[in-house]
């Protein structure tokens, strides 16, 4: 799989399938190596990633993640294999916990400890049959992972992790922890806004959907950042810590700090900078491609 330095992560459950295949060939055409996708309540991610696939020609469909509480591994393993093989090993799996509240408030399951729960479900994907015509080349797992523990087990079990929400100095922690052989696929929000105040306030409202899940919340007391950092609108510390804003040579040192830290590959989200979630803020990605 060439999954190159620079990829892009988005929201495409909010376009219409058309222009989400469109979307799809404008990255592909800037050069970017992927475009990751997320599974929250809306899209099958495993549909739409074939959608997208069969749209495209070089570009890399990873999910971004694919919620392990939605289907159970064989289902996954099958998914998997099938996108792998009829997109030439154009697809990247990528899993996830999600959160206790989104598990369990919202889809009435229950959730497990976290780390033990993915490494049974690995492992029952690992042991459940498959005998559609098998990918080319075995198709690549990452897991999203935040704690050390979780990281551990993306090194052990899978090729990589799939961090979400963090920073370089997570980056730099992940990869200490994982060794250098593993893929870290990093996600990193962009706001293309010079202006501090308009830049924070952007960042603010995206961030709102988040500061309440707790699997990300402990992951930035880890980082160092205190419960009144991220707790209200949110602290300038802990925003410009998660987020990347400002011209683009601003956006290209950070996406730099990434890389020295000893990111494998980064996906940008671009926030639009009027906080439209559906909206792509073009003008950065043609800018960092």
């Amino acid at each position: 799989m060439d999954l190159s330095k620079l990829g892009v992560w988005f929201f495409t459950d909010r376009m219409a399938a058309p222009l989400a295949a469109d979307t799809a060939k404008r990255i592909e055409d800037l050069g970017f190596s992927a475009l990751w996708i997320p599974e929250t309540v809306g899209r099958n991610p495993f549909v739409h990633a074939a959608w997208l696939l069969a749209n495209t020609s070089s570009l890399i469909i990873a999910t971004g993640i694919a919620n392990i509480y939605h289907r159970e591994p064989g289902v996954t393993l099958a998914a998997q294999n099938t996108l792998a093989e009829q997109s030439d090993n154009r697809f990247l799996l990528g899993l996830g916990v999600s959160h206790k509240p989104l598990v369990e408030g919202l889809r009435g399951l229950t959730y497990g400890p976290p780390v033990a729960t993915m490494r049974d479900y690995l492992d029952k994907m690992a042991a459940s049959p498959y005998t559609g015509p098998p990918p080319k080349e075995r198709p690549p797992t990452v897991i999203a992972a935040l704690g050390p523990k979780m990281l551990e087990l993306a090194s052990e079990k899978c090729d990589g992790a799939h961090p979400y929400f963090t920073s370089p100095s997570h980056t730099k922690m992940a990869r200490d922890v994982m060794g250098p052989d593993s893929l870290l696929c990093v996600e990193q929000k962009v706001i293309f806004e010079t202006d501090p105040t308009k830049a924070r306030d952007i960042a603010r409202k995206a961030a709102q959907t988040y500061q309440g899940l707790p699997n990300y919340r402990n992951n930035w007391l880890r980082m160092g950042l205190g419960e009144a950092d991220i707790d209200g609108d949110g602290s300038d510390t802990f925003i410009d810590a998660t987020f990347a804003w400002g011209e683009i040579d601003a956006i290209k040192n950070r996406l730099q700090e990434h890389y020295d830290a000893g990111a494998s590959h980064v996906c940008v989200q671009p926030i639009h900078p009027e906080g439209r979630m559906g909206d792509i803020d073009w003008r950065v990605l043609e800018a960092l491609a």
